[in-house]
């Protein structure tokens, strides 16, 4: 078989592609698509042979897209440069943000595929589907030109699972991905709070504000956090860690985000099974942009918070100090997206930039496996 000639729109940095090599499918990705020149930048570094067009969809004209004779489009976020084709593609995959499936333009696309002919599927997916400790809910489309419909396929439905995998095992992902992604992008949203719980996940009374920020995690949140961390199918964050070194003291979160933010971060340690969603803020913005990794092992929570309000503020510092808090450095989370260590970013791009980028990007790992089903 004559390898796949793959078109990649909004490519980004790349996850695409990387995600196309992992699946092993002969293949060639003929021309990616991408205005954001930092992002280029980090593809180029990574995909130097492939044609990258810094330019618009609206800006590609038809006779380029012909010239390109591609038999597959991959594509984040969706658009329908397809419907303006002569000759449409075999094969189409879609990646959006949850809440496309309830959106006007994913309507519009369901229609427009029925009308050109696709046999297709959704899936709303994370990476713990896979084994990863990291909630990172996406939206996925695969479809198929004029061909015999998918063995597994669901009109009408959105499959939360790979069609190999027992819906069984997977109703705890479904589950606390759900949750996981609600506290992820509510952060400037009040909660209904249990005020006999605390962050240490020991029965006390209600905190003063006093001078902090902060959230009071409820029962249902602590029972899902021990969940996940006693899920042996799920891998511990200690597997993607880089190893701590000198470099590693820029990423230590610094005095006035621990005052202001204690009771609001997502602390995982490096057994944990679990991570929120890291967003293209993480570094910058601290409540809702991913979780912050406790390196102080032996230190237990409940000894730092406890009665920590009532403190000066001097004595509030170091108490929070001892639990060596760090943000996730953009290796490691590129790590839980599933890149190779030898995807790299170029030297220019900064530690922020970095963040932004993956932020923005996918899990190499879970459209690597929807390749494969879409092309099984």
């Amino acid at each position: 078989m004559a390898a796949l000639r793959v078109l990649e729109l909004y490519s980004g940095i790349g996850g695409m592609h990387q995600a196309l090599k992992e699946s092993c499918i002969s293949a060639e990705v003929v021309a990616a698509v991408d205005v954001n020149t930092l992002a280029n930048e980090v593809y180029k570094h990574n995909f130097p042979s492939t044609p990258l067009w810094a330019k618009t969809i609206e800006g590609i004209t038809l006779k380029e897209f012909d010239r390109l004779s591609f038999d597959m489009i991959l594509m984040s976020p969706p658009c329908q440069p397809f419907t303006r084709l002569q000759k449409l593609p075999k094969y189409l995959l879609l990646e959006n943000v949850k809440g496309f499936e309830s959106s006007s333009a994913r309507n519009e696309l369901l229609r427009t595929l029925e009308t050109c002919g696709f046999k297709y599927q959704e899936f709303l997916l994370s990476p713990t589907c896979l084994g990863i400790p990291n909630s990172r809910l996406r939206y996925f489309l695969i479809a198929k030109l004029h061909q015999e419909p998918f063995s597994f396929q669901t009109p009408g439905q959105i499959l939360t699972r790979f069609p190999d995998q027992d819906p069984e095992d997977l109703f705890k992902d479904k589950v606390a991905d759900k949750v996981g992604e609600a506290i992820s992008f509510s952060s400037s949203e009040e909660k209904n709070l249990d005020p006999n719980i605390g962050p240490d996940c020991s029965s006390k009374k209600s905190l003063p504000k006093g001078s902090f920020l902060f959230k009071l995690e409820t029962v249902e949140e602590i029972e899902r956090k021990h969940g996940q961390d006693n899920d042996s199918s799920i891998q511990m964050l200690k597997d993607f860690l880089e190893e701590e070194n000198e470099e590693m003291s820029q990423y230590f979160l610094p005095p006035k985000s621990l005052l202001r933010y204690a009771f609001l971060l997502d602390i995982v340690k490096p057994t944990c099974r679990r991570s929120t969603c890291f967003t293209k803020g993480y570094g910058h913005y601290v409540e809702g942009t991913g979780s912050v990794l406790q390196t102080a092992v032996d230190v237990q929570l409940e000894s730092v918070f406890k009665h920590i309000e009532e403190l000066p503020e001097e004595e509030k510092l170091m108490k929070l100090s001892t639990l060596k808090l760090r943000y996730f450095t953009p290796r490691e989370i590129a790590n839980l997206h599933g890149f190779p260590l030898e995807f790299g970013f170029p030297d220019k791009v900064t530690i922020k930039q970095c963040y932004r980028l993956l932020g923005n990007s996918l899990n190499v790992h879970v459209v690597a496996k929807l390749i494969s089903v879409l092309l099984g």
